[in-house]
């Protein structure tokens, strides 16, 4: 992505305070010199050296991705110590996400639309706020408190029953390992691949299962490592009109007519 800021050298500050370190400690700790680590912190090393960046990430238990992306002094005191606990999304894929949202006047979150189109580019800047605001957006009251939540189109013939280009209202994860198996799902990948609407279930050995609601798509696995977002089925939009019952399913609804009628006497 263009422009993406990075605060690698603002973070490694702020940890150092948060440890209660000094410049001296720190550099001792990472077998580093004290210059070359003022150097970091001040940004005057544009292009800290892969090893540098590993030994850090491993000293304070964050993934080299979330020191360089996200901005740690403003996650808050909980965010924090849950990241500090081991649950750096990058390397867990669970608890912290760093999701970009907008509001409106109110300061209520809005429900963002994805349009095909965006679909690209939505990988790309998924979390940067500006690419975010750029998508098309609106206010669904009966959603407001219960989360984020996203809409997405649907494509293909995978997702059936649910008729394609149908649209998807689905909620943000955060926890990926909370997510029950089978748990119809909006899974965003990495690269060219594309948007899925599956079942997933999260695996042992660290990847997810997905499964297609449309039983002639067989089965497969992805590694955590490949997933940007997974956003949880709430509900779907269609303006396809449901096919009329055929003569099988009208049966069966005068059968399920008659034992209740039996049950009453």
């Amino acid at each position: 992505m263009n422009n993406q800021k990075v605060f690698f050298s603002v973070n490694i500050k702020f940890l150092r305070e948060r440890k209660k370190l000094s410049q001296e400690a720190l550099a001792n700790q990472l077998a580093f010199t004290r210059s070359k680590l003022a150097a970091i912190e001040s940004g005057a090393t544009k292009a800290p050296q892969p090893e540098d960046l590993i030994m850090i990430s491993e000293f304070f238990k964050i993934s080299v991705d979330s020191l360089l992306k996200v901005d740690l002094g403003k996650l808050g005191g909980l965010k924090m110590r849950e990241l500090e606990a081991g649950n750096d999304v990058y390397m867990t894929g669970s608890k912290i996400r760093v999701l970009a949202i907008t509001v409106d006047k109110d300061n209520k979150e809005n429900l963002e639309y994805v349009p095909v189109r965006a679909k690209a580019g939505y990988r790309a800047g998924y979390n940067d706020p500006e690419f975010i605001a750029t998508l098309p957006k609106f206010s669904m009251p009966n959603l407001q408190g219960k989360g984020t939540f996203r809409m997405f189109p649907t494509t293909g013939d995978s997702m059936l029953p649910i008729p394609e280009n149908s649209e998807v209202i689905a909620q943000y994860i955060e926890d990926w390992k909370a997510i029950k198996p089978d748990t119809p799902c909006i899974v965003i990948l990495k690269g060219d691949q594309e948007f899925v609407f599956k079942q997933v279930t999260v695996q042992n050995d660290g990847t997810l299962l997905l499964k297609s609601l449309n039983d002639l798509f067989a089965p497969y696995t992805v590694q955590i490592s490949e997933v940007l977002e997974i956003w949880k089925y709430y509900k779907h939009q269609t303006n396809v009109l449901p096919e009329k019952p055929t003569e099988v399913q009208e049966i069966k609804v005068m059968i399920d007519q008659v034992l209740q009628e039996l049950k009453k006497k």
